[in-house]
């Protein structure tokens, strides 16, 4: 409980505010020396009987014990209530609990967490808040309502932008062209939506005039560190918040609460059992029983493909269309980047493509286990890596191979605006600019074969490689390339030997 007093200085322009608290049983006091302000001592002239409640006083992050304020500064208000309780805060211009921000650009996909942070950036920043959604692709569902929900939970506005042609182009495709995959396996989807969001987050804070971003996402994964590196790289000036690494809230249930507390509207969907993230790339899905990296994924978990035991009996065949190292055409039809992807999706999905399970190494340092669907990726894939066999020669792929087990470990590690990164991006688009063609595909329950493989700037020269007579290549020369090439192996054999 806690005792508010107003006591005059002999001089008459002044007067003084006690705060009396009661803590751990001990009695402490604060004063608030200030001039005198008709308003303030109006709104105080009460019964001190009256004013005994809970008390805060919030122009700082904490109030110091003695606190001088002039001329016009913030006037603590005591708002009495019917039974006594006493809330006592700055205006509406004043610092939260934890400090003072003018407008922030919170990261919002209108779940429980998001929805919850909303209220909290109030109460603990003092700050407007500017929701963003980005659309990368992840369904329309996951949209609808978003807005009644951010100003239900205490946004001024949502700003909505849709991101997929860019996502595609800018930030999937360089990745495609660099054959980046990360740990054998992972094919980057959520690794590549973060920096085009965070990007987006940047602008729309310039936009708004905002002074700081704000994520959700929690303290033990990767995607804190793909944000924040993103808003360093293009705005050092934004603050950065991240409630998970702040707040007192530990799971589901207190968000609920705070929720309740603060009039935000629970969302009333069914909580998934899996931890899910999907753009127009890929679906992930991690959690419950794939935590035990022991146990087979339910069939029912997949969203975006079927099984491959029941994906037709009949094979389907496509040809994608490449040039300078990027998908432009699917069956000979020019697309946009994201509606061919798109369609890919759909196709793959049709026959069990692009599932895969696997035990990762987060950025942070522990290992997690996920399951991943991305059926458009998986078949882009395999038909940019074939044409490449017929367009760069061995050296060329080997140094590009080299490289993009770095690129994509830059990726998944947040690094997107790198220097070195974007070197890299220079180096891909030279070595690919000659990789244009088509390659044929056969999917079949699950499975990705190429049928074939053709361009105008093939290496592949059917004269020179056929087992019958060519000019160009005489077999008699490698006898001579044979014992030079295996010279230093000879060497070292007559050194053993003693020859």
């Amino acid at each position: 409980m806690a005792e508010i007093s107003a006591t005059s200085f002999p001089s008459s322009s002044s007067s003084a505010l006690a705060l009396r608290s009661s803590r751990n049983g001990s009695l402490r006091s604060h004063n608030v020396a200030c001039l005198r302000t008709t308003s303030l001592f109006q709104e105080l002239s009460v019964k001190r009987s009256q004013l005994s409640g809970n008390a805060v006083a919030t122009t700082t992050t904490q109030v110091p014990r003695n606190l001088s304020c002039k001329n016009q500064a913030t006037a603590i208000r005591a708002v009495l209530s019917g039974d006594g309780q006493t809330a006592v805060s700055a205006d509406s211009k004043s610092a939260g609990l934890r400090g003072k921000l003018k407008k922030v650009v919170l990261a919002y996909s209108g779940g429980l967490d998001t929805s919850v942070i909303v209220p909290w950036l109030k109460e603990n920043y003092g700050c407007e808040v500017v929701c963003f959604t980005a659309d990368v692709g992840q369904g329309i569902k996951e949209l609808d309502g978003l807005e009644q929900k951010a100003k239900a939970s205490g946004a001024s506005q949502l700003v909505v932008k849709d991101l997929t042609e860019e996502f595609v182009k800018d930030y999937i495709f360089p990745c495609l062209r660099a054959g980046a995959i990360y740990e054998r396996k992972y094919l980057l989807g959520t690794s590549m939506a973060r920096p085009v969001i965070a990007k987006a987050m940047v602008d729309v804070a310039a936009e708004v005039g905002a002074d700081a971003v704000a994520h959700g996402c929690t303290g033990k994964g990767n995607d804190q560190v793909r944000f924040e590196l993103t808003f360093f790289s293009l705005n050092p000036e934004l603050k950065v918040v991240a409630p998970w690494r702040e707040w007192e809230i530990q799971g589901r249930e207190d968000a609920i609460e705070y929720a309740k507390k603060h009039n935000v509207p629970v969302p009333v969907t069914k909580k998934s059992i899996y931890s899910r993230d999907r753009n127009l790339w890929h679906l992930s899905h991690e959690g419950d029983i794939l935590e035990d990296p022991a146990n087979e994924p339910k069939k029912d978990m997949y969203m975006m493909s079927v099984d491959p035991e029941d994906a037709p009996d009949q094979p389907e065949y496509i040809e994608i269309g490449i040039e300078s190292g990027l998908p432009v055409a699917l069956n000979g039809k020019a697309l946009s980047p994201a509606t061919l992807l798109s369609e890919l999706n759909t196709i793959g999905g049709k026959h069990g493509i692009g599932r895969i399970d696997m035990v990762e190494n987060r950025l942070v340092g522990m290992k997690s286990r996920g399951v991943y669907e991305t059926p458009g990726g998986t078949i882009l894939f395999a038909a940019v890596q074939e044409l490449e066999s017929l367009t760069l020669d061995r050296e060329s792929i080997q140094v590009k191979d080299s490289l993009a087990l770095k690129y994509a470990e830059m990726v998944y590690a947040g690094r997107w605006f790198d220097p070195l990164k974007e070197s890299m991006d220079a180096f891909m688009e030279k070595l690919t600019e000659k990789t244009t063609g088509s390659v044929t595909l056969k999917l079949y329950k699950g499975s990705v074969s190429v049928t074939g493989r053709k361009s105008p700037n093939s290496l592949y020269r059917q004269d020179i490689s056929s087992f019958e007579g060519s000019e160009i290549y005489n077999q008699a020369d490698a006898a001579g390339f044979i014992r030079l090439y295996g010279l230093p192996m000879r060497v070292r054999a007559m050194l053993e030997k003693g020859i």
